[in-house]
């Protein structure tokens, strides 16, 4: 339970948190080392995450916090150190699931590498890796963000056209034959459906 001089502190950023006052790491810092210095366990659980708290209760920390007071107290007299710096992230999770690190430097948050946003890849390599991710998540809006522009205007229009040419399935000519259907849709699109178990679903289309 180590601490360096440098102290990282993780921040979660959630959309309806943008736009607020983001606190000082250093003031975190300064009063877990109060906490520290004083073996106060009550502030220092008070300090931690609802998941870190979910896995300690307080009287355990409170226990640990005893039993590690000689080193709590180096703890604390190293973040009073002057080469001591204060170090804050942040992880910007999108809808689909992916995440984005950032890092807090002058009061904001700034990305740290193009490659840690979906779709900024600067490799080959982490292209494939992004498009392995977002594949294996079956997020489509994912997918959508590591593809080029020109491919992803295609499905999207390509897209919009099933869509439309559904509109009215009612109309649309369906070809029966046994447990098979074929159904061609206006703007060239073809749509291959299967009976199985009295349930119709799409086998295929294009």
């Amino acid at each position: 339970m180590k601490i360096s001089p440098a102290v990282l502190l993780v921040v979660f950023v959630l959309p309806g948190c943008i736009g607020r006052s983001v606190p000082d790491p250093k003031d975190a810092a300064k009063a877990y080392a109060e906490a520290a210095a004083k073996g106060n366990g009550d502030a220092i659980y008070e300090m931690m995450t609802e998941s870190a708290q979910k896995a300690r209760s307080r009287d355990e920390v409170k226990r640990l916090v005893a039993s590690e007071r000689t080193e709590l107290t180096e703890q604390a007299k190293a973040l009073g150190a002057k080469d001591t710096r204060a170090e804050a992230t942040a992880r910007l999770r999108f809808r689909d699931g992916e995440e984005t690190a950032l890092e807090l430097k002058d009061g904001k948050f700034w990305i740290t590498s193009a490659g840690a946003v979906p779709g900024g890849a600067r490799t080959p390599e982490e292209a494939l890796d992004q498009l392995r991710r977002v594949v294996a998540r079956r997020s489509y809006a994912g997918l959508m963000r590591v593809l080029t522009p020109a491919t992803r205007a295609a499905i999207e229009q390509d897209l919009r056209s099933l869509v439309g040419g559904l509109e009215h399935p009612e109309t649309l000519p369906v070809q029966v034959s046994g447990d098979s259907a074929n159904v061609n849709v206006v703007g060239g699109h073809h749509v291959r459906l299967k009976r199985e178990g009295g349930v119709w679903r799409v086998d295929d289309f294009d």
